[in-house]
């Protein structure tokens, strides 16, 4: 079973930075497309960053573009989101999700990830 868990949301200042972690098991991790997406209260989920299996190639929304960074450790079965530069409008519920679309280019639909963590809360105050 392909469990994700997110963890390292937390209220923080605006200009502040945060590391956001999701652990995955139960699939070869390495093979596997990871995605972060948020979504705030009355907003759709909205996608935020996603890399590929071997790590080389990332996306990333033009909202986070040059303060946040997806990076991974397939030995770990860790997937990272460095958010630099937070800005109140970061703030959401963060999700981690796994597309199984193996060979397919890096998807920003939510629709086309599988299976996704519970979230972890991201509050950035003014």
């Amino acid at each position: 079973q392909v469990q994700l868990v997110e963890s390292g949301g937390e209220l923080v200042q605006a200009g502040d930075s945060l590391r956001l972690s999701c652990a995955a098991s139960g699939l070869t991790f390495s093979r596997y497309a990871m995605g972060w997406f948020r979504q705030a209260p009355g907003k759709e989920r909205e996608f935020v960053a996603a890399i590929t299996g071997s790590g080389g190639i990332a996306d990333y929304a033009d909202s986070v573009k040059g303060r946040f960074t997806i990076s991974r450790d397939n030995a770990k079965n860790l997937v990272w989101l460095q958010m630099n530069s937070l800005k109140p409008e970061d703030s959401a519920v963060y999700y981690c999700a796994v597309d199984f679309a193996r060979g397919g280019g890096l998807a920003r639909s939510p629709t086309s990830y599988e299976v996704w963590g519970q979230g972890t809360q991201v509050t950035v105050s003014s």
